[in-house]
C-alpha cells in the first residue's frame, strides 16, 4: 500500500487562493478598522480629514498581512527593530559577577582529588620509592 506523505510541512495552509487563515484574520480586522474610521469620519468631514488615516490603517493592514522583509514576516521584524533599539549594543565584563558553571562530573574529580591529597602522607624521596608506589598503583587497580 502506498501513502502519500506531504512535501511542503512549513508552509501555512491557503484558505482563499494564496491567503492563509492568519492573513485573511488580519485583513479582516484591519478592514474592519478602517472602514470604522471612514464611516465615523465621513458624515462630518471632508475626504482631506478622514483620507489619510484610513489610509495609514490599510497600509498597515496590508504590511502586517503580506510583506516581508529578508524573509522575516514584518511584525516579527518589527519586533527585532524594537529589540536592537532598545537593548544596548555594548556588553561590559564585570570580574565576579555572573554565576560560574561548573559541570556535575568535575565535582566528583574534584572530590577525588581531595580524597587522594589525604590519603598520600609523605612525598617519595627517592625514585625507588615512587617507582614502588606506582607499581603498586598498577597492580591493586
Amino acid at each position: 500500500m502506498q501513502y502519500k506523505v506531504p512535501q511542503d510541512v512549513q508552509r501555512e495552509d491557503t484558505i482563499i487562493g494564496p491567503i492563509t487563515i492568519k492573513q485573511l484574520i488580519i485583513l479582516m480586522v484591519g478592514g474592519g478598522i478602517s472602514y470604522t474610521i471612514y464611516t465615523t469620519l465621513s458624515k462630518t468631514y471632508f475626504i482631506e480629514i478622514w483620507l489619510a488615516p484610513v489610509l495609514i490603517v490599510a497600509i498597515l493592514t496590508l504590511a502586517f498581512a503580506f510583506l516581508k522583509i529578508n524573509s522575516i514576516p514584518f511584525h516579527l521584524y518589527l519586533l527585532n527593530l524594537l529589540q536592537y533599539i532598545i537593548v544596548p549594543r555594548k556588553r561590559r565584563w564585570k570580574k565576579g559577577s555572573g554565576d560560574t558553571f561548573i559541570p556535575p562530573f568535575t565535582k566528583i574529580i574534584i572530590n577525588e582529588k581531595k580524597e587522594d591529597k589525604s590519603e598520600a602522607k609523605e612525598k617519595p624521596k627517592t625514585i625507588k620509592e615512587l617507582t614502588d608506589i606506582i607499581d603498586k598503583g598498577i597492580t591493586q587497580e
